[in-house]
């Protein structure tokens, strides 16, 4: 994993001047009205960014919502210098771990991941600090690789004989994750993957299709957007303040 690591780092700090550039798909206007309504609703005055690189989210956030506190957190030093260039204090974009947030249990009221946990091995991790640092509630953005291109479905049978596992270990060579231009080190990733232990510790999910149709999210979108409010917390609460 230390090796995965390493490329991944070296892909973001080689690509830093351009990243802004390529990686603008990464946060979806659709998505970023989700969750600042969510934010609207829910009063919050604080927000971390998970994996912020040049720190886009933190930048829309104190343009669309000066009265929020937003913090970007991002391992790679050049796209936190790139920020810094672009006008981000110091202290609104630092460096960290995801799997591993400095900050305290219900310390912040959003905690937000866009198009990150796809680039983690073990997303899961991430999701368990982001609900352990969120005091009302988390967002997530990204893939859904059970939607992905045109052997989705077998995907998703593979996926609920338990086979999927398996199936991408050999799909990938033995690495378990793919390298590209485009986007350095990728994981096969799914939002749902994280669903349930988000149920476990939420009031309520709520799931927004962000580039495709149907009925079925599961089946049909490629992208998703989640909410995840924490239990003792509600939108309708907030709202009505």
């Amino acid at each position: 994993m230390d090796r995965e690591v390493e490329l991944q780092r070296a892909y973001y700090t080689a690509t830093a001047p351009d990243y802004d550039t390529l990686h603008a798909h990464e946060t979806p206007p659709l998505a970023l009205a989700f969750m600042g309504s969510a934010i609207e609703l829910l009063g919050a005055t604080t927000v971390l960014d998970v994996g912020s690189g040049t720190g886009r989210v933190v930048r829309y956030l104190a343009e669309k919502y000066p009265n929020v506190r937003a913090v970007g957190i991002e391992p790679v030093e050049a796209l936190r210098l790139a920020g810094h260039k672009a006008g981000i204090p110091l202290s609104a974009l630092i460096d960290g771990d995801a799997t591993k947030l400095p900050f305290e249990d219900g310390s912040i009221d959003v905690v937000c991941a866009l198009s990150v946990l796809h680039h983690i091995r073990e997303p899961h991790l991430a999701v368990s600090e982001m609900l352990r640092v969120a005091r009302c509630a988390i967002f997530i953005c990204d893939s859904n690789n059970f939607a992905q291109g045109r052997l989705a479905p077998i995907k998703r049978l593979l996926r609920a004989a338990g086979l999927w596992p398996v199936a991408n270990w050999l799909k990938t060579g033995g690495r378990g994750y793919i390298e590209s231009k485009g986007d350095g080190i990728s994981y096969s990733y799914s939002v749902f993957n994280n669903y349930g232990e988000i149920r476990k510790q939420c009031n309520a999910v709520h799931l927004m299709n962000l580039d495709g149709d149907g009925k079925s999210m599961y089946k049909k979108a490629t992208t998703v957007a989640l909410l995840g409010i924490k239990r003792g917390r509600r939108i309708s609460d907030a709202s009505a303040r």
